[in-house]
C-alpha cells in the first residue's frame, strides 16, 4: 500500500489507516478473536496507522490482547484528555492526561506510542495551556514519540496556528469538505501531517436513506449535493466515491473505522485495486460542495 509522510514526524504511513472506536464501542472483551481478525487484516494488508482513544471503551485493551506482539509493525495513535474508563479527575487537567497516557500504554502493552492526540478540546482549554504542557512532557519522557491535536472548526485552527502540535487530525469528506480551505493550506505550511477521520462521510453518498441515525446531517447534505445532474464516471459503490475523494488531497492518512473482518478487506481491496477515482469526479464533487459551503461547518 501506498505510504505517505506523517508531516515533519518523518513516520512513513499508509494512506489507508485503522480507526479503532468501532472495535472499541462495539465489542466485547469475549470478542478477542473478532478483533484479532480486524487487527491483523489491517496490518497483513499493508495498514501501519492505528489509531485510538481512552475513552473508546476497550479499544486499547483489544490492541494489547491481540496485536501487542507485532508493536514494531504499526505506527499507533491515541487519545487524552477525558475522564473516562472508571477514571475519577476532571477532563481537560495536566494530572488527567497524564494518567491516561500511563493507562493507555499499560492497555496497550507497549513502552511509548507514536503520537498522543489532545481529543477535541476547546480553543479555551488550548489557551489554558496545561493540556499541552503535560503532552510536552510525556514526549520528553518517552512516552509518546509526537503529539497532535483532534478536532474540527475554531479549536483545530487554534491548534494549527499555534505551532506546537505535529500532526492534526480533523473531519473531512465529500459532505464535510471545510477542512480543505480552512485548515489543510494552513497545517501543511505548519508542516503536520493530516490525519482525515470520517472519510467515507458514515456511509451516507449514494444510499436512500439516512444509514444512521446521528449521520442525518450528513444524508442531508448529500441530498443536497445529490441532487444536481448525476455525476459523469462514478463508481456506483458510494464508499468508493467517498473514500477515492478523500484520498485524491493532500493528506497523511485517512482512518476507517470497522469491527467487521470482511469490511476490513473490502477497505483494503478497494483501495489497492479500484482507486484512484477521476479528477473530473474529484473536482465536481468539491465544486458541488463549494454551493452551499457557507452554511456547512464541520460537524463535530
Amino acid at each position: 500500500m501506498q505510504q505517505n509522510t506523517l508531516g515533519k514526524t518523518g513516520l512513513k504511513v499508509s494512506q489507508l489507516g485503522a480507526g479503532l472506536s468501532e472495535i472499541g464501542l462495539r465489542l466485547t472483551p469475549q470478542d478477542v478473536e473478532q478483533a484479532a481478525a480486524v487487527l491483523n487484516a489491517a496490518l497483513d494488508g499493508g495498514i501501519n496507522f492505528l489509531d485510538t482513544a481512552a475513552c473508546y471503551d476497550i479499544s486499547e485493551e483489544l490492541i494489547g490482547r491481540t496485536i501487542a506482539h507485532r508493536r514494531d509493525e504499526y505506527i499507533l495513535a491515541t487519545k487524552a484528555g477525558h475522564a473516562t474508563g472508571g477514571y475519577h479527575g476532571e477532563d481537560w487537567t495536566a494530572q488527567t492526561v497524564t494518567d491516561s497516557i500511563e493507562r493507555s500504554l499499560k492497555r496497550m502493552k507497549t513502552d511509548y506510542v507514536d503520537l498522543v492526540q489532545l481529543h477535541s478540546c476547546s480553543v479555551a482549554v488550548l489557551e489554558r495551556g496545561e493540556v499541552i504542557e503535560a503532552l510536552q512532557a510525556a514526549q520528553r519522557m518517552g512516552k509518546t514519540r509526537f503529539i497532535g491535536y483532534s478536532g474540527d472548526n475554531e479549536a483545530a485552527a487554534w491548534a494549527v496556528a499555534s505551532g506546537l502540535f505535529d500532526t492534526l487530525q480533523t473531519s473531512f469528506n465529500l459532505v464535510d469538505q471545510r477542512a480543505r480551505t480552512y485548515l489543510f493550506p494552513q497545517a501543511n505550511a505548519q508542516g503536520m501531517g493530516i490525519i482525515v477521520k470520517r472519510p467515507i462521510g458514515n456511509g451516507v453518498w449514494g444510499v436512500s436513506s439516512s444509514p444512521r441515525p446521528y449521520a442525518d446531517e450528513y444524508f442531508a447534505r448529500a441530498e443536497a449535493m445529490e441532487h444536481a445532474v448525476p455525476l459523469e464516471n462514478a463508481p456506483e459503490n458510494g464508499i468508493l466515491v467517498a473514500l477515492g475523494f478523500v484520498l485524491a488531497h493532500d493528506i497523511s492518512t485517512a482512518i476507517v473505522g470497522t469491527h467487521n473482518p470482511r469490511h476490513m478487506q473490502m477497505n483494503l481491496d478497494w483501495v489497492k485495486h479500484d482507486l484512484p477515482i477521476a479528477p473530473e469526479l474529484v473536482a465536481a464533487l468539491q465544486h458541488r460542495f463549494e454551493a452551499h459551503q457557507d452554511n456547512w461547518r464541520q460537524l463535530t
